[in-house]
């Protein structure tokens, strides 16, 4: 609901009756969550464990969320061209990712881990 009122604002404001319209979305994503959960499950599994099961159902069931919540729940934001990366909503904002072992990022991840596994640095 906070999701849509910020960054859907013309389609929040077209709901006339916001509890029962998020109350049937989520009910819906919930049943759709559900039935594609089933579908994985499905797949493969025959003589597995007990507790081989239960982690596949915990797979499927992240996985059906992942692809489920994303489309119904948090669609794009309709303001994403009026807005800059500051305001973008978190699922959005572009991170970017360092391969580069000179870059200084790099040193306080190695720092970290040193003083991790072999306790604070001393002079």
């Amino acid at each position: 609901m906070q999701h849509w009122a910020r960054w859907l604002p013309r389609q929040y404001a077209a709901i006339s009756d916001t509890g029962a319209f998020f109350t049937a979305l989520g009910e819906e994503v919930a049943r759709q969550i559900d039935e594609l959960t089933d579908e994985l499950m499905d797949e493969t599994g025959q003589g597995e464990s007990y507790l081989a099961q239960v982690g596949r159902l915990f797979a499927a069931h992240a996985i059906a969320e992942e692809l489920v919540l994303p489309e119904r729940v948090l669609p794009d934001s309709e303001l994403a061209a009026e807005h800059d990366q500051g305001d973008a909503p978190p699922e959005t904002r572009a991170r970017s990712m360092v391969v580069d072992r000179e870059h200084p990022s790099w040193a306080e991840v190695d720092d970290e881990q040193r003083e991790r596994f072999h306790g604070p640095a001393t002079d």
